[in-house]
């Protein structure tokens, strides 16, 4: 702005002078007119005279249009006077503007640590602008000191990784991190907060997943007030939590404990802060299931469907046990199972997954699916009431339940299994993923690797069947 106004200024004594060559010409003009007359009217040679002034002038006006013909598409001043190396990446087309090509870009998400002193982030910005980098978004983590300064970065593709932290190196910055983005990243980080605030209040069991999309790669472990086997959870975190350089640790309003663990990068008391927050509002809105069901469809016939069970549904999952023999208790739980109600409270809880349940048209529960989450990876399990067997509603089940983890961006689903569960083997070879299998001491372990894929825009209640 202030350039502009001197500009401005600068131009401004120059408008009287215009105005009085003007007023000069025109006396001049006046006073030749007067001349020329003269000696049209009253010289001896006035036609000739007149003839020869007229050429002249046709010869001017010709001369003047040629000229400014040639020098239409010249460029400025500037341009011409721009050292010729300045860019090598631009197009001369003499029937049009000069058009510079567009260079081929890479997104990446760095972090990095500088002093707490005036002009550090400046000095930071100078360095990736001299690299050809643009910051997309900057955000602040304000140590006691220093600040952790977090940047979704767009660069030329041709800049190496090492070269952009040895950049940010040479310019003051430490403990620097850098990782690949996607255009997912793009989107402000307050845009991003609210909406998995928002999926956390529609499901109780999406805290874990939107816990895991705020903080990045890194593993979240819930912990039981009670185990299923009837052991007491040790050392529970304070109330106020926890912070301990990469490890996250806070009470569970239900009971027990969140762990949340990254290796690779520190935890900053912003975040610290933030995972509160969605903790305490968890807290408040209680517990949360969506009444979403969708309509099963068997090849035989019959109506059926499938929808989210918590655990609220325990009595009714603890009759379809019951009605269970001791072979599908064997192969689901890979042993006896003296007190199935335990067990089921701690599958049921959504701080553990998503359970899904199959219903008979008149509500009678036949079937149970679990979605585990376990780190980074994903245990899936089922168990179908004997006499709703081989009728293809375990694999109908668990393509659902894939489905869930595929849109939750998890990239391993595993069983573990019995050998001899050929039913559950059929159904895990039956989704036509690619497939690892494991034996150990008569445990079979079938690992499916879906196509992580972002989670649509549907809310978790119009998909809770699926």
């Amino acid at each position: 702005m202030t350039d502009v106004t001197h500009a401005k200024n600068t131009r401004r004594p120059h408008l009287w002078r215009r105005d009085l060559v003007e007023l000069a010409a025109v006396f001049t003009a006046v006073a030749v007119a007067d001349i020329v007359a003269n000696l049209v009217g009253h010289g001896p040679g006035g036609p000739s005279l007149l003839v020869v002034s007229a050429v002249a002038l046709i010869a001017t006006a010709a001369f003047h249009l040629w000229w400014a013909g040639r020098h239409r598409h010249s460029p400025p001043a500037e341009a011409r006077s721009a050292p010729a190396d300045a860019d090598t990446d631009t197009d001369t087309d003499t029937d049009g503007p000069v058009r510079k090509e567009p260079h081929e870009t890479s997104l990446w998400r760095m972090r990095t640590t500088v002093r707490d002193t005036p002009g550090s982030l400046a000095a930071l910005c100078t360095a990736l602008a001299a690299l050809d980098v643009d910051i997309l978004t900057l955000q602040t983590h304000p140590l006691t000191t220093g600040t952790v300064d977090e940047f979704l970065l767009r660069a030329p593709a041709s800049l190496p990784p090492r070269r952009l932290t040895d950049g940010v190196t040479a310019a003051g910055g430490s403990g620097t991190w850098i990782e690949r983005a996607d255009a997912h990243d793009l989107v402000d980080v307050p845009t991003r907060v609210l909406g998995l605030a928002a999926r956390t209040a529609l499901d109780a069991a999406e805290l874990p997943l939107a816990l895991r999309q705020l903080l990045g790669r890194c593993t979240i472990h819930s912990w039981p007030a009670v185990s299923p086997t009837g052991r007491s959870a040790a050392d529970l975190p304070p109330a106020e939590g926890v912070l301990e350089e990469t490890v996250m640790r806070l009470r569970d309003p239900r009971g027990g404990s969140i762990t949340v663990e990254r290796p690779h990068l520190p935890f900053t008391p912003t975040e610290f802060a933030r995972v509160r927050a969605l903790l305490e509002l968890d807290d408040r809105l209680g517990p949360r299931v969506p009444a979403g069901r969708d309509a099963l469809t068997l090849a035989e016939g019959g109506e059926f469907t499938v929808g989210r069970a918590d655990q609220s549904d325990l009595e009714a999952a603890a009759a379809l046990h019951d009605r269970c023999s001791e072979r599908t208790l064997r192969q689901r739980y890979h042993g006896p199972v003296d007190d199935v109600r335990r067990y089921l409270d701690h599958l049921l809880s959504p701080r553990f997954g998503r359970t899904l349940a199959v219903r008979t048209a008149s509500g009678r529960m036949i079937a149970l699916g679990h979605l585990l989450w376990d780190g980074d990876e994903t245990e899936v399990a089922l168990i179908v009431e004997d006499a709703w067997q081989r009728r293809g509603i375990g694999s109908a089940l668990l393509g659902r339940l894939v489905a869930l983890a595929q849109e939750d961006g998890c990239g391993q689903v595993y069983a573990v299994t019995q050998p001899s569960n050929t039913a559950m083997v059929a159904s895990m070879r039956g989704l036509g993923l690619p497939l690892d299998y494991q034996l150990e001491e008569g445990t079979l372990v079938v690992t499916a690797r879906p196509a992580p894929r972002k989670a649509t825009a549907t809310p978790p209640a119009d998909r809770a069947g699926r």
